[in-house]
């Protein structure tokens, strides 16, 4: 049995789109980070709106008290954390910035609201993310000097 030939053409150059180098007036990359950490701390605020799992080991609601500490905290990890990644992103090409500043910052308003840790704690989630952030950074920077390196290498056409 033949199977059919493929009936789309395969676009390779739209498949690392994301992956570029994002240069620009510092402007520009504040209101990245702005508008990404905003967005985090929204979907974090809205996912505690609800409790997610049973209730015997699910993440509970947002616990009763304030708010305001909690969100103006992830807030300022979110700007942290987004310049560190546009400062990488403006010299090599990192892989979906935007996803992992939504996502951290989503995730640790998300368990900071459901909880209420202790300022400790925060600070724990804090370098958490810092560290996930490096990592994710660490692996654009070997990545772009891989490359390099063989670009520069002799014998390479």
């Amino acid at each position: 049995m033949d199977l059919p030939g493929t009936t789309y053409p395969v676009d390779t150059q739209d498949e690392h789109e994301d992956e570029r180098i994002r240069s620009g007036p510092l402007w520009r990359h504040a209101l990245w980070a702005a508008l990404v950490t905003a967005a985090g701390l929204a979907l974090g605020w809205l996912g505690a709106l609800f409790r997610i799992g049973p209730e015997e080991y699910g993440l509970p609601p947002a616990a009763p008290g304030a708010l305001w500490p909690y969100l103006l905290a992830w807030a300022a990890i979110g700007l942290v954390l987004g310049a560190v990644l546009r400062f990488v992103a403006a010299r090599v090409p990192v892989y979906s910035p935007s996803e992992v500043l939504l996502g951290t910052v989503m995730i640790g308003t998300r368990l900071s609201l459901g909880w209420r840790p202790e300022p400790l704690e925060v600070a724990g989630l804090a370098a958490a993310a810092l560290l996930l952030v490096a990592l994710w950074c660490a692996v654009a920077l070997r990545g772009a000097a891989v490359v390099r390196r063989s670009q520069d290498a002799p014998g390479v056409s």
